[in-house]
């Protein structure tokens, strides 16, 4: 098959590996079927045979494989993916088209809704398309509503065939009868009104839309929100049927955009042809438009898209300063006019527990969205949110995992962080995270450079929300795994003491590349653990330079609580090898408890030699 399982993956069964991996390559015809005869019987289906074994789905660039999978001859194929697959993976994702979103909208209702989906991971989509992205994480979430001309879910039941269908799931953030909600979903409806603007105008036969201005937002923020709702959205609600007439006190503004979005929600998903592919990001250079590839240099001209116009990609300027507007609410302006309800008409159905973002940029509309969703995705036990660019949006995020904590039969027991950049220091994002999340069991934080309140000297430095940082103590939390990998710098060893005296159950402990001003400040450290953190059993230190420390490892090899102890990378021996390893030996001669010593990168040296006749002694 021509691939080879990751070295963190353990195989269990490689018959149903292999058939994992002939299942995908049938799906997306890299093997030919109609080469061999035993494949081309009428009797036998590959993909049907092959189902039952698949564990793990992997959905790559134009989201190939989601049309033919949910095809009706290949209906029995569906319902044993939806018994069978755990996992959906989603790589290298490019542009789409609105057939290729309404096939994989029916995918994944089929496979989360109604199937055994807990976990989604999306990985390096330097471009992400906003229509897409959303679609798939509102899916994740458990909500559903029928694409625009797609037949109704035969497994919801009659409730579902009496909903009219809606534009898409970004217009679930629409609508106007139901109370105002917090200043982020409103932020994130008027993107997503925005957006939708942006897709009518896109659209073949459609009335020009109203352009809203920055101006023209601004005036009707001032106004009270009457005329921002007017201008970003028509009266008629997702509940209304496509043939609906409006009542003739609607006012006259809208009516330009109103039929625009009703060409939309007329025209049916597979009419001939199909409406050329809602881009996210600008054209490259000297094209036109996109095309549907196909043939024998698709896979080349998908690359040349994907290089080039990731290079030139920049985000719309109207787009941005509609957003900059709408976020402005929440700086402290008046948030009303933007009081949209939030996937009110939606139905709610069973939900993923395992959500992984890598090397996925979000925008302030995607960051707004998943921080709306996450608020009450009260299923949801592990996040992972790794080098996303999430800037300033840091605080929405801790906004939204607080409610999502205040909720009732809250999951969340894992959160993976990490960043280029923070607007916090490390230490002070952990203490926010731990008083947000004081049921979190793991907790890994990971930022590669110093943020800039780490400079008091740079100008226009703003600090965070006073709710958001506080001097008040952390209350005692859950936490039995904490991992932190620090930007260069040395750290105030306080704030990580009063994280640890807080964490009265942590049982393991990794710190990466973390440099403190003094060697009083590590040993400040090591006595928080031995006092504090009785029931810590792993430790681990990483590219951080021990060589003044000997007295404070030395000190930490007499905990009789500590099982196994990891300095990778730490310089232990670099200074006074030959008198600092005895010294070593005859510490770890007394601790009964210590199972395992890993001592890689620590320029023994020529004591490498006493070492092993000092470890045979010990038995090691």
């Amino acid at each position: 098959m021509k691939t080879r399982p990751s070295s963190l993956e353990s195989v269990t069964c490689w018959r149903a590996k292999f058939m994992e991996a002939f299942f995908s390559h049938v799906l997306r015809g890299t093997i030919d079927v109609s080469s061999d005869r035993r494949l081309c019987d009428q009797r036998f289906s590959p993909l049907l045979h092959s189902s039952r074994h698949v564990r793990q789905l992997t959905i790559c660039n134009m989201l190939q494989g989601a049309t033919e999978l949910v095809a009706e001859p290949n209906r029995r194929v569906l319902e044993t993916l939806a018994s069978s697959l755990h996992t959906l993976k989603f790589r290298h994702l490019l542009f789409s088209d609105v057939a290729a979103q309404q096939s994989l909208r029916q995918l994944l209702h089929q496979l989360i809704h109604h199937g055994a989906v807990s976990q989604v991971s999306l990985y390096s989509w330097p471009v992400p398309e906003s229509a897409l992205f959303i679609l798939i994480l509102t899916m994740s979430a458990g909500f559903w509503q029928p694409g625009p001309g797609g037949p109704p879910c035969r497994l919801c039941g009659e409730a579902s065939r009496g909903r009219a269908p809606s534009r898409d799931e970004g217009s679930l953030l629409l609508g106007s009868r139901r109370p105002r909600r917090d200043a982020a979903e409103r932020c994130a409806a008027a993107l997503m009104a925005s957006r939708r603007k942006s897709e009518a105008k896109q659209m073949p036969r459609a009335a020009p839309a109203t352009r809203v201005t920055r101006r023209s937002t601004q005036e009707s923020l001032t106004a009270g929100g009457t005329d921002l709702k007017r201008e970003l959205h028509p009266p008629a609600t997702s509940h209304e049927a496509p043939g609906t007439k409006r009542s003739p006190s609607a006012p006259a503004a809208t009516s330009s955009a109103s039929s625009s979005t009703s060409s939309y929600k007329r025209a049916p998903a597979s009419s001939a042809p199909q409406p050329k592919p809602l881009k996210r990001f600008k054209r490259a250079a000297g094209k036109k438009g996109a095309r549907t590839r196909q043939g024998p240099g698709a896979e080349s001209e998908d690359l040349y898209d994907f290089v080039f116009i990731v290079a030139g990609e920049k985000e719309d300027g109207e787009e941005m300063e509609i957003g900059e507007v709408a976020c402005g609410a929440l700086d402290g302006s008046d948030p009303s006019c933007l009081g949209l309800p939030a996937l009110e008409a939606s139905q709610r159905f069973r939900s993923i527990s395992t959500l992984e973002l890598f090397t996925v940029p979000l925008s302030t509309e995607a960051a707004l969205t998943l921080c709306h969703l996450l608020s009450s995705w009260v299923s949801l036990e592990s996040l992972t949110l790794s080098y996303n660019g999430l800037g300033s949006n840091i605080f929405r995020l801790l906004d939204s995992l607080r409610a999502l904590s205040g909720q009732a039969g809250c999951r969340l027991r894992a959160l993976h962080l990490s960043d280029l950049f923070s607007p916090l220091p490390i230490l002070e994002l952990t203490r926010a995270i731990v008083r947000a999340l004081p049921l979190l069991r793991v907790l890994s934080i990971r930022v590669d450079h110093p943020s800039q309140r780490d400079n008091p000297g740079v100008p226009g430095n703003a600090g965070p929300p006073s709710h958001i940082i506080g001097d008040e103590e952390i209350p005692e939390n859950c936490l039995e795994q904490l991992e932190m990998g620090f930007p260069r710098g040395a750290q105030p060893a306080p704030l990580l003491c009063s994280v640890l005296k807080a964490s009265g159950s942590l049982q393991q402990l990794s710190l990466d590349s973390a440099t403190f001003a003094s060697p009083q400040d590590f040993g400040l450290v090591l006595q928080t653990l031995k006092e504090y953190n009785l029931a810590l059993k792993r430790l681990s230190f990483h590219d951080m330079n021990l060589a003044d420390c000997q007295s404070e490892v030395l000190f930490l090899l007499q905990n009789l609580t500590l099982q196994e102890i990891t300095f990778s990378f730490c310089r232990l021996f670099e200074k006074r090898p030959a008198q600092f390893l005895p010294e070593m030996v005859a510490a770890m001669k007394g601790n009964s408890t210590l199972k395992g010593l890993r001592l890689p990168g620590n320029r023994l040296g020529g004591g490498q030699t006493l070492g092993r006749e000092r470890g045979k002694e010990l038995g090691l």
